[in-house]
């Protein structure tokens, strides 16, 4: 089987970027021969039978020698608007990271230097047959919030895939109820071991500490990914700076992006909690493992969520550490411990569930039982590692996709009905060039082809 697959890559600041090269290593070790598509091309030598290309030579390339199966990695980001331009002219299997990709694809067809509104809107009422499109220009005029949520915009992507995977199985399942002429299936999110023994992960965390100035004493809150008031932020610093310090330092350790419209080292200060959060900033793969080691608990918690499965979260229970999560549907499965008088951590939990209506009062609460009982942290550490190792390896996620990528290669892709600007691929357009170049009689359908 031939594969193309598109997805952002390293050096791209997405996590999709970084999962997305593991899982084509653990495939590539098992003799699959891939062909990688992005933007730009990777900034590390491909595993030993996998090639990168730039995304717009895919087309020529499909031409000369037809693959087998395109996968596409789709997330609600703008690391992966290059891929709307093959995925409906060249179905395959989509993997699915987010329940909802409107905000992307929003952004893409309404900031562009000629914003297509009419597409946009075509776009809009095609995923949601019945919808008053009207309600498009609100979020044309900036007004999106919440309505992104309300109208995931998945649909097309979804119906006209041969087979669609996403990593939360509530989700799948959720999925598989709104959309029953598709095919959805679950799909391990797994990743390589991030704190093999192979490193010294002792000396790395101590190096780490004393890089940011943190005392070798201190319980550390390690929260790592986009530095946005999504990953609750603005709640984290607030209950770090209750927490007394006198006894038992805390420090608050942020690892990832930060992003114009939340200023993470302005709320720092204004919680007073200069001494004791510390930015690292984005961090490369090979850092993760010293700083996850670094961190004795992981905050890995997000509102308002889109159905995506964290890498930070999968990564933080492999290096065996507590983590504290915000009680989401796609969470219900997980063995985490609910917060109250009442609640009691059974020998599997992992950690600690917030409920984000009650925020305020849990969380401090979640950090206080960690922060004071070592052995609380280190009882929850080893079932987290052990979770990880059950439900989490990358060896059991290349299993799903040898799996998943068989039964979508047999499969055909989905018949929808796509508004007239998708169904058009510039085959016409390069005929005219052609044509008013004088150059009519090359056979390019047979020897190259045009972006998708």
């Amino acid at each position: 089987m031939r594969v193309a697959w598109f997805s952002p890559l390293p050096p791209s600041q997405s996590g999709i970027a970084a999962y997305s090269w593991e899982g084509v290593g653990a495939l590539a070790a098992r003799g699959w021969q891939i062909d990688l598509y992005a933007p730009t091309l990777p900034d590390r030598p491909c595993p030993k039978g996998v090639t990168a290309y730039r995304a717009v030579e895919f087309v020529w390339r499909h031409r000369r020698r037809p693959y087998d199966l395109p996968v596409y990695q789709l997330g609600n980001s703008s690391a992966h608007d290059f891929l709307w331009g093959y995925l409906f002219h060249y179905p395959g299997l989509l993997v699915l990271h987010d329940g909802q990709v409107h905000q992307a694809r929003a952004r893409l067809l309404l900031e562009r230097w000629q914003p297509r509104l009419t597409d946009y809107l075509a776009e809009l009422g095609a995923n949601h047959p019945g919808i008053r499109t009207d309600i498009g220009h609100l979020i044309a005029a900036g007004y999106g919030g919440t309505l992104y949520s309300r109208w995931p915009m998945t649909r097309l992507v979804i119906e006209r895939s041969r087979l669609t995977a996403v990593h939360a199985p509530r989700l799948a399942a959720r999925l598989a109820l709104e959309h029953p002429r598709a095919v959805i299936r679950p799909l391990c999110h797994g990743l390589i071991d991030p704190c093999p023994g192979t490193l010294n992960l002792p000396a790395a965390a101590t190096a780490i500490r004393a890089r940011h100035g943190i005392p070798a004493d201190a319980i550390v809150l390690g929260a790592f990914g986009g530095l946005t008031p999504e990953k609750r932020l603005p709640a984290i610093l607030t209950a770090t700076a209750r927490m007394s310090s006198a006894e038992q330092p805390v420090h608050l350790l942020l690892a990832g992006r930060t992003y114009a419209h939340y200023d993470i080292a302005d709320a720092i200060q204004a919680h007073g909690l200069g001494a004791r959060a510390h930015l690292a900033g984005y961090i490369d793969d090979d850092e993760i493992p010293g700083y996850l080691a670094a961190s004795d608990v992981c905050l890995c918690l997000r509102w308002p969520s889109n159905g995506e499965t964290s890498g930070f979260w999968t990564r933080a229970i492999g290096a065996g550490r507590p983590v504290i999560t915000t009680t989401l549907s796609v969470h219900g499965d997980l063995p985490l411990c609910d917060v109250g008088a009442d609640a009691s951590p059974s020998p599997e939990a992992i950690g600690y569930r917030i409920d984000v209506l009650a925020e305020a009062e849990e969380l401090p609460v979640a950090l206080e039982a960690l922060v004071r009982d070592a052995g609380l942290r280190e009882r929850m550490g080893r079932a987290a590692r052990h979770y990880w190792d059950a439900n989490h390896s990358v060896e059991r996620m290349a299993d799903d996709y040898v799996r998943l990528m068989t039964e979508a290669a047999a499969r055909p892709g989905g018949d929808v009905a796509l508004p007239a600007h998708l169904r058009v691929c510039g085959e016409e357009l390069a005929q005219a060039l052609l044509r008013d170049s004088g150059l009519s009689d090359v056979p390019w359908q047979a020897t190259g082809g045009v972006p998708g």
